[in-house]
């Protein structure tokens, strides 16, 4: 499958998770304070709630609903309930446009 245009650059809001699903796969899109896009899993693994709807704190997003922080770069999870680490997506930005393939994940 080839990289899908999500979104425009110009859609996310600094330190905030805006949802895109692409391939049928919910991603959680986060700009940085760095101005890094970083594309992640949007599906706690401790329970089935949207990670976008949550809080973004340094390099974190942090599940509303139970607290579990995971790392932008990396997925993994760095407080519990959750312990399985969500998948992290390459993220392509092409003239102000950002491109996802969901089937290529960053190697950790």
């Amino acid at each position: 499958m080839a990289a899908e245009k999500v979104c425009v650059a110009s859609e996310l809001v600094l330190n905030q998770a805006k949802k895109v699903v692409v391939g049928g796969i919910p991603v959680a899109l986060v700009l940085d304070a760095a101005g890094d896009i970083h594309a992640i899993g949007d599906t706690c693994t401790h329970g089935d709630i949207s990670l976008s709807e949550g809080f973004v704190e340094d390099d974190t997003l942090e599940c509303w609903a139970h607290g579990s922080k995971f790392e932008l770069t990396t997925g993994k999870p760095l407080t519990l309930p959750a312990y399985e680490p969500v998948p992290v997506f390459v993220v392509e930005v092409i003239d102000g446009e950002i491109f996802i393939d969901p089937t290529v994940t960053k190697e950790i």
